[in-house]
């Protein structure tokens, strides 16, 4: 993958010496502004920058350029913007000045520390010179929690660290986020970490105080633009595909990887290329002491806007294990790699999707996703419960501005994964990475609804109340009922009878009250209650409530939404 990589740039400027410009880092994960940016694309209805957008992170280029355009309409007599939207717009253009060519009043710190870190209100320290830009961060979260079936620990988050992004004379971008981290979270969590042997979200940890975590969460990526339309990222971080709270396809659940992106845009298309080299399933995975084997995944995905309001997509994947080297069949740059698969004389782990978007009326948002597996229309309708139909389905929707309240914004979802989704005969290709999956965190055999009310009344101020619902197929130690895409699906007891979700049942509700509040600019007051109850047919009911008070700076909110 780094040869890859290294060939890729070397030959980019060979060949684009004059024309690699414009090159622009990755809104982080989980940022602030994320939210801004999908009531934009709903209130404008036909902005080609945000409608092929399904790819997340978003390029800081595109989303301040977006946002620019917002601001014009504004300006123009729209009546586009709230009070807040207009405050979240100037944060969106001050957190990434380096590309704002509006106006910047504002951004300047009244009273800098000696006067070189907070010159802006947003960066710690920032060098904005002809050919170079700086940015750095100090990166702190700190939570406090009490749980109620747990009076005996402490639960608690301790991060600190730093984030940087840059550029070099327009023509090289770069990134970097690290943060030590000692986490002890609540109970169904740490059961969650000893079942997997991996904390969610991270890779490599140690134990800390018995029971707690300690672990390093080190992302970085460069980038740079070759032809003006094709954009290159490598890196060691994450990806996300599609338009709801959860994704069929490629989520940020799981741990970082190594990856090279290309990614095309041109007219009324959104094309990406993704490389990726993933860790197997492993065994005593953290033992620290062996060099851990090496599995790929190739990733294609096409976003075309067909209307003004309408956007679909079309998604394939293939994970392959080639004994810890890449099978260069799949560096085909062409959509529809099964025929490369097929033309490797391989059986690879094969998954095809389409998604949709369509903005209605300046006020909602509809969305979706099919993911397909495996799939024999005969069987389904013989209705028999064939194993192989493996495949999900995603319907969502937003409503902004519900009801005529401003900034009030209501969100719905349900998911379903059949039995073996994700799955394979090879356990080196199911769609796993680093024991953990590479999409929707439940693995499969599920279904899952979900509802989200966000309301900001000031701009500092900002609520919300999200409950997710699910019912899952329990698979046990004598039994593979399709749960754990983990298991080679030569395991499960039959062919047919499964049915969705299949086997012992586990139900659950996770719900979440918070309050976040902005001291300053990316400095957030956080308080919270969080409930879940679990009742299962296999294991003791496992319940518990969670109260919550933190202080975050520069980094998303950690959540334990599963």
């Amino acid at each position: 993958m780094q040869f890859i990589a290294k060939s890729i740039l070397r030959l980019s400027v060979l060949l684009f010496p004059a024309v690699s410009l414009a090159q622009s880092s990755y809104l982080p994960q989980g940022n602030k502004h994320q939210v801004l940016l999908d009531r934009l694309e709903i209130k404008l209805q036909n902005n080609t920058d945000l409608n092929v957008s399904t790819l997340k992170p978003l390029s800081r280029r595109i989303a301040v350029r977006a946002g620019e355009y917002a601001d014009s309409v504004q300006k123009a007599g729209g009546n586009l913007l709230s009070v807040v939207d207009q405050y979240n717009l100037k944060s969106l253009f001050m957190n990434n000045s380096e590309w704002a060519t509006a106006d910047t009043s504002g951004f300047a710190s009244k009273r800098p520390l000696w006067n070189t870190f907070y010159k802006t209100k947003a960066n710690f320290l920032e060098v904005n010179e002809k050919d170079f830009f700086l940015a750095v961060n100090p990166v702190i979260q700190q939570q406090q929690s009490i749980e109620s079936d747990n009076t005996d620990e402490r639960i608690f988050l301790n991060t600190k660290g730093v984030a940087l992004r840059g550029m070099i004379a327009k023509r090289l971008g770069f990134s970097a986020y690290f943060t030590d981290n000692q986490e002890r979270g609540p109970l169904f969590v740490q059961q969650r970490i000893i079942a997997n042997d991996a904390v969610p979200g991270v890779g490599f940890y140690k134990d800390f105080k018995t029971t707690a975590t300690d672990y390093i969460d080190a992302r970085g990526s460069i980038n740079f633009t070759a032809a003006k339309y094709l954009d290159f990222q490598f890196g060691y971080d994450k990806n996300f595909i599609g338009n709801g709270y959860r994704s069929l396809f490629l989520s940020d659940f799981g741990n970082s990887y190594l990856f090279l992106k290309i990614n095309t845009r041109i007219w009324k298309l959104d094309y990406m290329n993704l490389f990726m080299e993933l860790v197997p399933q492993t065994i005593n995975i953290n033992a620290g002491n062996k060099l851990l084997d090496r599995k790929y995944t190739a990733i294609h995905h096409l976003s075309m806007q067909m209307t003004r309001w309408l956007n679909i997509g079309i998604f394939e994947a293939v994970t392959f294990g080639r004994r810890n080297h890449f099978d260069f069949t799949y560096l085909n740059p062409i959509i529809f790699l099964r025929a490369s698969e097929q033309q490797a004389g391989s059986a690879d782990n094969a998954i095809i999707g389409l998604d949709i978007k369509a903005n209605v009326a300046k006020r909602f948002q509809f969305y979706g996703q099919f993911m397909m597996d495996e799939f024999k229309l005969k069987e389904v309708r013989d209705g028999k419960g064939w194993w192989a139909n493996k495949f999900g389905l995603q319907a969502g929707a937003k409503y902004i501005d519900a009801f005529g309240a401003k900034n009030l914004d209501l969100q719905g979802e349900v998911n379903f994964l059949r039995p073996f989704s994700y799955s394979h005969y090879d356990s080196l290709a199911n769609y796993t990475h680093y024991n953990q999956p590479l999409a929707h965190p439940l693995g499969a055999n599920f279904i899952e609804a979900i509802g989200i009310v966000r309301y900001q009344p000031h701009p500092k101020w900002t609520t919300s109340a999200r409950v997710i619902l699910w019912q899952q197929g329990t698979d046990t130690a004598n039994s593979n009922v399709g749960s754990n895409i983990f298991m080679v699906n030569t395991t499960r007891n039959g062919d047919y009878g499964y049915n969705l979700p299949n086997g012992p049942k586990s139900t659950g509700i996770n719900a979440q009250l918070l309050a976040s509040y902005e001291v300053k600019e990316n400095l957030f007051l956080d308080a919270s209650v969080l409930i879940r109850r679990l009742s299962s047919d296999v294991v003791p009911d496992r319940n518990t409530s969670l109260f919550t008070l933190a202080v975050r700076m520069n980094m998303f909110r950690r959540e334990y939404d599963y």
